[in-house]
């Protein structure tokens, strides 16, 4: 019996929604790093879509965060406004 290599992984493209979304949440910390992952899921979410506000996106996402959401909150504003969201 024989195994398949993993699949390879594309980087997103720069200025791509995946992109802004994963660097906008980068060294927030958090419990778990699967945490972040979802955070960044629903972080690009709520980039596509943009159905609910976003502190409501980010309660969500059901991360425990190592600090205060409201200091997660913030700095998740001022990343995307760093890369050109407007909120």
């Amino acid at each position: 019996m024989t195994t398949k290599p993993a699949a390879k992984i594309q980087p997103a493209q720069e200025g791509s929604a995946e992109s802004i979304a994963y660097a906008s949440i980068e060294g927030i910390p958090t419990a778990d790093p699967h945490d972040r992952d979802r955070l960044g899921f629903n972080l690009f979410l709520w980039l596509t879509q943009r159905r609910d506000p976003l502190d409501i996106a980010v309660r969500t996402a059901g991360v425990r965060f190592l600090i205060s959401e409201e200091e997660a909150l913030r700095r998740i504003r001022e990343g995307l406004t760093a890369r050109g969201v407007q909120l």
